[in-house]
């Protein structure tokens, strides 16, 4: 197999903005979640309701113009990518697509380590609330469904080293 000699800058900043478009994607999503979950199961000891509706939709605001501008490119970053894949399949194999996506891997562990520690510290402390559990699962989702994504895209294209 021949190794990528050279890699265009290109194709640096099409698999560095693809990556960037989904973890701004992700975040923008679970922004949008835990606001929504803030407002049907607000915090009776925080702030009074007001401020807490206020700012929770001024974010919302934010999240959904984030989605709307960033998730379309990242969208269509993945397509423009595969077509090249398809087009050129060693392409699959650049060194930069690789760092990416297992840097992300690494990242989605962490973040999934992290929660779950999270969880079990909150239920040994006797302080599991709904609101609580429903922002655990929005991030297990999240990561989850980013790291069974990029699995499944290793596995499906298994390439010689």
């Amino acid at each position: 197999m021949e190794r990528d000699k050279k890699v265009s800058p290109k194709e640096i900043f099409q698999h560095i903005l693809a990556i960037i478009t989904l973890y701004v994607s992700g975040i923008g999503f679970l922004v949008l979640v835990f606001q929504y979950i803030n407002i049907l199961f607000p915090d009776i000891i925080g702030l009074n309701g007001y401020e807490n509706l206020s700012g929770a939709r001024q974010v919302i605001r934010w999240s959904i113009s984030s989605l709307v501008v960033v998730f379309p490119l990242y969208v269509f970053m993945t397509r423009l990518l595969n077509k090249g894949y398809a087009a050129n399949p060693s392409k699959r194999n650049l060194r930069i697509r690789k760092w990416l996506i297992y840097f992300t891997l690494f990242a989605t562990a962490l973040i999934i380590i992290g929660d779950l520690v999270t969880l079990i510290n909150n239920f040994l402390g006797g302080e599991l609330t709904v609101r609580f559990l429903l922002k655990i699962l929005a991030v297990l989702f999240v990561t989850g469904s980013v790291m069974g994504y990029y699995i499944w895209e290793l596995k499906r294209w298994k390439t010689e080293e």
